[in-house]
């Protein structure tokens, strides 16, 4: 580059050496064949440009197809699964062989008894052949066979065996060598032959190669594994206490798509395993991330987890929604769906509502038992007379811990639940607190048991098991009622009966409503119907809630309404259709067996005096029999409230006493029958064996009745005759006491236990 300067008159010229190419001048002598040299500028040119265009395709989509086949390769390697989760894999192949073997075994023993019941059927209607006899002969026995088998199955617990890293890393790679050769390869050399054999279809899978790439460069897919499927997330696949799965730990291998490696902390936390349930979780933030997963899981719009606190029990939760509401969670899907993922027990999530704000909810995941003995709390004593019916008693505990504190005064309830539900634990307990209170007595009515009777003598009138008598009450009840109405009038007491210790309450607990005849029950309605202002209140329990148990529809009226393990039908009839999406759900509540108390005496409430209305679980304090009869004997002896006073003045004193009579008349046991007496003196004169033979009991009978049970002397079956008409002796005198083979003795004769004479005493003392 040169410069000139011409003066100042001059801008400065600035030239620069180039080459000028003009297409129309003239050839230049010597400079060669100018075509050629055109020619090889264009070539080049295009060249530079394709290049260019290469390297820019490339650089905008080779990323990407690497993302695609580090996908292809994470994909078909199943690197995707956790070592978890293929554990888990292997484990249910254990569980499914252990479920296919008792199901074959029930299908096994069905058929065969159905092909009993067949011959049995053919039996009844026209008999059966030789041959056919034989055949049920076998079945019964190939029956008995495969019951037994069955049983066997079913009493083996599920031991799986659990894999051992090496067995995993196999595992994985051989599905993986299996996937990559039926699938990857194949797919692979089709899209080779297709472009071989038709190169224009390149015009198609080239830019959609291309295509794909640059979408994947800038939307990268990271290479994660994924979360373990919810059907292997069941306590049976849970890997026990002590194992160690030692899965390898490579340093992650940087992508051509990544970006700068994460700062050493990010790395760190991405290492942490996190929780995979509620059971593992360590913190409130785990234990609420877990939760989050969950719900979102099941497709509820989840805005956050608002609050996590870890019980006695288990977490609560406080979670709000964007969208939704939280009622749906109690749907039966979602929920079971929310149990499984959070791997807990069948009943061991409750959903409340908040009542304050629509969009919110408590959740409370149960990984213990919220009622623990330390919970609940020991019965607390009542001194006899120390209470007054208008106080609140302290009768359990809630799951929050919030005391199960209320007044008695009032209510005219209603509890459901299921047989081994707890009715009659409940009964008794609130039966208990009324019988220590100096203003109130308690009636007993039960049609098919004992009621609340083991409060015994602290009980002032009882009727059970009598339907004629259970009627009377009831009509001096509606009477008392028609009466104090007209004293409350003269007495210018307002809308209710002023309780006091001249006029008390009279609480009355009915037992077994639905087994009540139909004339009781259209009384016992009309009771509940008009003695609530009178101080006359009902409280009745039910193993069904509907109508056509009841007699009518009266369980919704009811201020008061207790419900334990029970029918979805009988929640929504007390509560309301909409209570199983508020969280009412003691339909999960499981009842008590004869050797489990599951969840016996918890309950679902609304109506109690001073408690919201709320779907949290109570727990009722039991009252052991053994305690009811001990503070029954103990109030009985301190002296009841006395009724004479407030009956006189409604005009009804001789009316009760004469009821009372009856009622006491029919709880007197009658007397034990001679029979059964002499055989107690047969045993107290050989100083109380275990068992008397027959022969043994013979001589003391004849003893007793010479001409009676010595008719038979001279007969070879002498033993026998007398035998037989102890056993018509005892049935025709009413006593449950059968005889026993005594196949400790030589000969195995027949007898009679002393424990079991013992037994029958107890039902006439």
């Amino acid at each position: 580059m040169t410069s000139h300067d011409h003066g100042p008159l001059l801008p400065e010229v600035i030239v620069y050496d180039g080459e000028f190419v003009d297409d129309d001048a003239e050839p230049q002598p010597g400079a060669g064949p100018a075509p050629a040299a055109a020619r090889r500028q264009t070539a080049r040119r295009i060249a530079h440009a394709a290049a260019t265009a290469a390297r820019f395709i490339t650089g905008r989509t080779l990323p990407g197809l690497r993302n695609a086949w580090a996908l292809t390769v994470h994909w078909a390697a199943l690197r995707y699964m956790t070592g978890d989760e293929i554990r888990r894999r292997i484990v249910k192949k254990q569980l499914d062989h252990y479920t296919e073997r008792r199901d074959d075994a029930r299908t096994a023993r069905d058929t065969t008894l159905k092909q009993m019941s067949k011959l049995v059927d053919k039996a009844a209607d026209d008999g059966l052949s030789g041959p056919e006899k034989n055949r049920l002969r076998d079945l019964g026995a190939e029956a008995d066979r495969r019951r037994n088998g069955l049983a066997v199955l079913n009493a083996l617990p599920f031991t799986p065996t659990q894999p051992t890293a090496e067995q995993i890393t196999r595992w994985r790679g051989s599905r993986g060598a299996v996937r990559f050769t039926c699938l990857v390869v194949p797919a692979l050399g089709a899209l080779a032959t297709v472009t071989a054999a038709a190169p224009l279809s390149a015009l198609i899978t080239g830019p959609a190669l291309l295509g794909g790439g640059w979408w994947l460069t800038r939307h990268p897919i990271p290479l994660t594994t994924r979360p373990i499927p919810a059907e292997l997330l069941i306590p049976e696949l849970d890997a026990p206490a002590d194992y160690q799965l030692d899965e390898p730990r490579t340093a992650p291998q940087p992508e051509a798509n990544q970006a700068e490696p994460a700062e050493p902390s990010a790395v760190q936390g991405e290492e942490e395993q996190e929780p995979g349930s509620l059971a593992e979780a360590r913190t409130g933030e785990q234990a609420a991330a877990v939760l989050a997963i969950a719900i979102r899981a099941e497709g509820r719009d989840l805005a956050e987890v608002a609050k996590a606190v870890e019980e006695p029990w288990g977490w609560s939760f406080y979670v709000r929604f964007s969208t939704g509401s939280p009622d749906e969670l109690n749907k039966d899907d979602v929920y079971k769906g929310l149990i499984t993922r959070l791997r807990l027990r069948r009943n061991g999530l409750l959903v409340e509502g908040d009542p304050e704000a629509g969009d919110s909810a408590f959740v409370r995941a149960l990984l213990r038992d919220p009622f623990s003995p330390e919970v609940v709390g020991p019965l607390p004593y009542r001194p006899p007379l120390s209470m007054s019916i208008l106080d609140a008693a302290d009768f359990g505990v809630a799951m929050d811990g919030t005391p199960l504190v209320f007044s008695l005064a009032g209510l005219m309830m209603l509890m459901v639940a299921d047989s081994g539900g707890g009715k009659s634990g409940v009964m008794l307990a609130l039966a208990e607190a009324a019988t220590a209170c100096r203003d109130a007595v308690v009636f007993n009515i039960d049609p098919a048991g004992t009621g609340v009777g083991a409060l015994g003598e602290a009980i002032t009138l009882s009727a059970c098991m009598d339907d004629e008598l259970i009627q009377a009450v009831l009509d001096f009840l509606l009477q008392w009622c028609a009466a104090r109405a007209r004293q409350r009038a003269r007495y210018g007491w307002g809308n209710k009966w002023r309780v006091s210790e001249e006029h008390p309450a009279v609480v009355v607990y009915v037992d077994e409503w639905p087994q009540l005849s139909d004339e009781a029950k259209v009384k016992l309605v009309r009771a509940m119907l008009l003695g609530r202002k009178e101080a006359l209140w009902f409280e009745a329990d039910s193993q069904f809630g509907t109508r056509e148990h009841l007699g009518q529809a009266i369980g919704p009226k009811l201020s008061t309404r207790l419900l334990g393990a029970c029918r979805r039908v009988d929640v929504t009839e007390l509560l309301g259709g909409g209570a199983i999406a508020e969280g009412y759900r003691a339909d999960l509540l499981q009842a008590a067996t004869h050797t489990q108390v599951n969840d016996a005496g918890q309950i679902y409430a609304q109506g109690l005096p001073g408690l919201p209305n709320r779907p949290i679980r109570y727990k009722v304090r039991e009252v052991s029999d053994a305690q009811a009869a001990r503070l029954g004997a103990e109030r009985a002896a301190a002296g009841l409230p006395d009724l004479t006073h407030t009956l006189t003045e409604a005009g009804l004193w001789q009316t009760y006493q004469d009821l009372l009579a009856r009622c006491r008349a029919d709880t007197t046991p009658p007397p034990a029958p001679a029979i059964l007496l002499t055989v107690r003196e047969a045993f107290r004169a050989e100083h109380d064996p275990d068992a008397l033979t027959v022969a043994q009991l013979a001589e003391h009978l004849r003893a007793d009745d010479a001409d009676r049970w010595g008719r038979w002397d001279n007969r070879a079956d002498r033993l026998a005759m007398i035998g037989r008409h102890l056993r018509k002796a005892l049935t025709d005198a009413g006593v449950e006491l059968a005889s026993t083979r005594l196949r400790h003795l030589s000969g195995e004769p027949t007898g009679y236990l002393l424990s079991d004479v013992r037994t029958a005493l107890t039902a006439f003392s």
